[in-house]
């Protein structure tokens, strides 16, 4: 996991971070190289993965990109020095850094490669109807292990032909098959982002995380038994939001989560 200190206090220009309402924005900006990940922009997006994780304000973050043609092309090669690309250098949910709250992926246009990546390796994903996704990994003579998250999500013959044919697949027809949420005009993609994050900030922190983690063992394939699964849930069982959440449904008010 690369470990950017906190004492970071500004983001550079290649990649935004906002919070408003309990949701954290980021976003790349690099629309003039179709928001391709260089140095600056890997290493900000640590920073930004490791704000959310330590903001308390910050409840949902949404993952999105400047510009209307990409959400992110991947890594830029047109800038790399390196002879070898090792998947923990990537700012990865889940493999070089952790997050225990929920993401969304605003998907604004071309997802390819490692932006594939980052739309896949969000909870939940919006994109709009004029987003493409492909994995031109087999195209360049690069690899693609992080696919292995992949099978999970989509029909094996259907990974087996995003990896096998490196062609662009619709966000139509992968909303079809349950890789994407929702599929909305370009126009409506941000609103639709806050609204779905919106309904995540207003439940309580500790059952969105425990739900969350249970549902990323079962699609990483282990198997959780049911007195696993109360265990990971004790917390939220013991917790005052679960007092809380009793009480402001008795009292028909609007739950006062405190994530204790």
């Amino acid at each position: 996991m690369k470990l950017i200190p906190h004492a970071y206090l500004t983001m550079p220009e290649e990649v935004r971070y906002a919070v408003v309402d309990g949701i954290a924005t980021i976003t790349i900006n690099r629309p003039h190289k179709l928001n391709a990940i260089n140095e600056a922009a890997r290493d900000a997006l640590f920073v930004a993965w490791q704000r959310f994780e330590a903001d308390s304000e910050a409840q949902v973050a949404i993952l999105t990109a400047e510009g209307d043609r990409a959400f992110c092309v991947g890594r830029d090669l047109s800038e790399s020095t390196e002879g070898n690309f090792r998947i923990e250098s990537f700012p990865i949910l889940g493999v070089s850094i952790e997050v225990s709250k929920p993401s969304i992926a605003a998907v604004n246009g071309l997802a390819l490669g490692g932006g594939f990546l980052f739309a896949q390796m969000c909870d939940l994903c919006i994109a709009a109807d004029t987003a493409t996704f492909s994995i031109p990994e087999a195209k360049l003579g690069r690899g693609a292990a992080w696919a292995t998250g992949l099978l999970p999500m989509l029909p094996m013959r259907v990974a087996m032909e995003m990896l096998i044919t490196a062609a662009p697949m619709s966000a139509t027809r992968l909303h079809q098959l349950g890789f994407i949420n929702s599929v909305v005009p370009p126009g409506d993609l941000a609103e639709t982002a806050r609204r779905m994050a919106a309904l995540v900030a207003a439940n309580a922190p500790l059952s969105v995380r425990a739900c969350r983690g249970l549902v990323r063992r079962l699609a990483g394939g282990e198997q959780v038994s049911r007195q696993e699964a109360e265990a990971m849930f004790s917390e939220v069982y013991a917790s005052n939001d679960a007092k809380e959440g009793t009480a402001a449904f008795r009292e028909r008010r609007k739950p006062r989560w405190s994530g204790t």
